[in-house]
């Protein structure tokens, strides 16, 4: 549900009309908006936004780990409407027990490398990824490195 204070911003109510259970938190912050929205509605929102108001580049997709808050994971999208000008942080929580979401390939082709970067470093699973595998460390790399969990010194001699 959109929160009161965004129901004038026209992106913000733009996306609770198109689906009125795709905005569950958000926020208008340094003339910047976020919204978060359920990861089952990401690849129809995104679509939308894509192609009903414009955002029609993808500028990044990060992570952040919460741990050991839950959910542990937030997967981030920053997009960028080139006409008129103007951005949008698009977020999705996830549990940290077996983060999983839908890939966005399908809507921004520039998602690929991202995701995969974003599936190295955090182990987080990209659904319908049409190559889901490290960009950044060796094949045999083990664990994930920027989960917080992550160890990071070796064995001690």
């Amino acid at each position: 549900m959109l929160p009161d204070n965004l129901r004038e911003h026209p992106v913000a109510a733009a996306v609770e009309a198109f689906d009125a259970d795709a905005v569950s938190a958000g926020k208008y912050d340094r003339k910047e908006l976020t919204l978060e929205t359920p990861p089952a509605k990401l690849v129809s929102v995104c679509g939308f936004l894509k192609y009903d108001r414009k955002f029609v580049r993808l500028s990044t997709v990060t992570a952040v780990d919460r741990y050991p808050a839950e959910p542990r994971f937030e997967v981030v999208y920053h997009l960028h409407a080139i006409e008129p000008h103007q951005r949008l942080r698009l977020k999705c929580r996830l549990r940290g027990e077996d983060p999983v979401i839908e890939s966005v390939t399908s809507v921004w082709r520039s998602a690929d490398w991202y995701e995969r970067e974003v599936f190295d470093l955090f182990g987080i699973q990209f659904v319908n990824h049409p190559d889901l595998r490290r960009i950044l460390l060796p094949d045999d790399w083990e664990g994930h490195p920027l989960r917080k969990d992550y160890p990071v010194t070796g064995t001690r001699v």
